[in-house]
């Protein structure tokens, strides 16, 4: 498996969990941008992120393009 599929696999992942705490608990805007230490989305959208930008990197390095930004 490929650096870029087990990102994108680890992502998959988050999503499904983020999806099943919120379908049992709700998310209210608080938790879900600025989550305390020891919850369940604490730092979840930080992580996710970098994710999303390493797989992003590696998209480009595949196709031989450049990112813009």
């Amino acid at each position: 498996m490929s650096e870029k599929s087990k990102l994108i696999a680890e992502m998959l992942e988050m999503q499904k969990k983020f999806i099943d705490f919120e379908q049992k608990n709700g998310v209210n805007m608080e938790d879900y941008y600025a989550a305390k230490e020891g919850h369940t989305l604490n730092n979840y959208r930080e992580e996710y992120s970098k994710l999303a930008d390493k797989v992003n990197a590696l998209a480009h390095k595949e196709k031989g393009s450049k990112r813009f930004y």
